[in-house]
């Protein structure tokens, strides 16, 4: 085992994840309404093992010599986001009644479309490939033989957060017991996502 170039991967892994963001933003709220946590959780992971490793692999330099492809998962990006967006902000104006409290009458949600919404909020942001598959692919040269035990490294970083966010976040449903404080929610997460959107839509004439 390398263990410097494991340990560098979970720094590197832990401060590009733990951030605001789409995905985190969902994995948050998941948790605190208690639906099908240990899926999205376990889904989000996987997709982060296989970033990784494809930018360990050196896919990220591959992508790097195709920016179309970038610029068409930022413009999808961009209009999934914006559309996330609205659907926050919708709950977040929706009237106080007991249908925002999950304890009494949880949203309806499937676990086909809480899995479905967490692979778009990973595979459609390009700074998931940005971050993890060239950033992240490009520093893991860095550790020559121990390339790969740099990419366990981030991946670990993933499970861990991933883990720690959906399944801690029930120690919060005190304070979202509240209607008010679940608008407050969407009301941030549809700032969050119409931030992301625009940036992404700037990003394109870098």
């Amino acid at each position: 085992m390398d263990l410097p170039a494991l340990l560098a991967g979970l720094g590197l892994g832990l401060s590009l994840i733990v951030a605001i963001g789409a995905q985190n933003a969902f994995v948050l709220r998941q948790g605190l309404r208690g639906k099908h946590v240990g899926a999205v959780v376990a889904l989000c992971t996987a997709s982060d093992v296989v970033l990784v490793a494809a930018g360990v692999g050196g896919v990220g330099g591959l992508v790097q010599q195709a920016p179309w492809a970038l610029v068409a998962v930022r413009v999808a990006g961009a209009f999934f986001l914006l559309g996330y967006a609205g659907h926050a902000l919708a709950r977040a104006l929706r009237s106080a009644d007991e249908a925002l409290l999950p304890s009494r009458a949880p949203e309806r949600g499937t676990l086909a479309g809480a899995l479905g919404t967490a692979a778009a909020l990973t595979w459609l942001n390009p700074h998931v490939y940005l971050d993890t598959v060239v950033l992240l692919g490009s520093l893991s040269g860095t550790h020559g033989d121990g390339r790969w035990w740099f990419g366990a490294g981030a991946a670990l970083a993933s499970a861990l957060w991933f883990t720690a966010l959906g399944h801690g976040a029930r120690f919060l449903r005190p304070l979202f017991a509240r209607p008010g404080a679940w608008r407050v929610l969407d009301g941030l997460i549809a700032v969050v996502m119409v931030v992301l959107a625009l940036s992404l839509v700037v990003g394109l004439g870098r």
